[in-house]
């Protein structure tokens, strides 16, 4: 089968924590061929979606006393070519976030694939629809007590009737942008007006879980079904536990509680063709649902210690869906 994976440039991965790569790596493992190409290079001519395409052979990632480590260099590319995507078998959108308006125009040329030839995960028009944060509200059950607004009195009266708060962007990514907020605090309204951009733009607020402390953890969902997850805990004073400001991950097990938020989720994520998720949970309420470009596989498979890694259990659900489907 021949993939192809939409990425950022590949020289700014890091091969060790990127899930695309791990996922590349797989697919070249089981014998696929694996194409890349950037946001940019995308087209649509003759009412059918193309990219400038370049093959791409990873050297796999080894992993010493505990870590992932990288050859130098970690892969091979060659030469650019131009086709339509339909002769991939599936693609993979896995452009990192901001969900800005060239990302939405990359979905909307996604759009134009024949998806009766290929296979694209995740669905444009369901990334379109799945705010990261906006998109939990929906699981009332799941989430913790939860506003969005841009008003400040609405918002203040928010954190003062539950002592403490976190108030989240709602185009964040990677903990970016994500403050404690105590009503308390003198900087309240400087931390609003940055936030909201003076009452512009709505953010999220959620009841502070002192249980984050603890821990973040991420679980991967593959067509609506967990298949791993890591514990992400905060260092020092630092309140988030996310990897990119250097959260220390850990091994964990998903709880029965864990499990019934998945089953909450499952078929409205079959639905909006939502195929590869991570979710955020802590102390039992979900928190996000990460659907852009989810990381963990490298994490998660820090601790399978003899098992295959995540990322062929992934292409080897592609391989089945395009079987029962075309």
């Amino acid at each position: 089968m021949k993939f192809a994976f939409i990425i950022d440039p590949i020289h700014k991965l890091d091969p060790t924590h990127d899930s695309s790569v791990a996922m590349m790596e797989s697919a070249q493992a089981l014998g696929h061929e694996v194409w890349i190409a950037e946001a940019n290079w995308l087209s649509v001519v003759e009412g059918k979606a193309w990219a400038i395409l370049q093959r791409v052979r990873n050297i796999p990632v080894q992993q010493r006393d505990g870590r992932w480590v990288k050859s130098d260099p970690w892969y091979e590319i060659g030469d650019r070519i131009f086709a339509p995507l339909e002769q991939m078998d599936a693609v993979f959108m896995r452009v990192d976030p901001p969900v800005n308006v060239s990302y939405l125009y990359t979905t909307y040329i996604l759009d134009y694939i024949n998806p009766e030839k290929t296979l694209v995960l995740n669905n444009p028009s369901g990334l379109r629809r799945a705010n990261e944060k906006m998109y939990a509200l929906q699981f009332t059950g799941a989430i913790p007590e939860t506003i969005v607004s841009a008003d400040k009195l609405t918002i203040r009266q928010f954190a003062e009737a539950k002592g403490m708060a976190i108030l989240k962007p709602l185009g964040g990514k990677a903990g970016e942008g994500i403050l404690q907020l105590n009503p308390a605090d003198p900087n309240f309204n400087s931390l609003w007006e940055i936030s909201t951009d003076r009452g512009q733009k709505p953010v999220m607020v959620q009841t502070y879980l002192p249980e984050a402390r603890e821990g973040d953890k991420r679980i991967i969902l593959l067509n609506g079904q967990p298949v791993g997850a890591i514990n992400r805990v905060p260092k020092g004073d630092e309140f988030r536990g996310n990897m990119a400001v250097g959260g220390r991950v850990e091994k964990t097990e998903i709880t029965p509680r864990e499990q019934e938020i998945c089953r909450q989720l499952s078929l409205k994520l079959q639905e909006d063709g939502l195929y590869f998720v991570g979710i955020d949970v802590i102390g039992g309420y979900l928190t996000e649902v990460n659907v852009t470009s989810p990381t963990g596989l490298r994490e998660i498979d820090l601790f399978r210690q003899g098992l295959s890694p995540l990322g062929h259990q992934v292409i080897l659900w592609v391989e089945q869906m395009r079987k029962s489907r075309f």
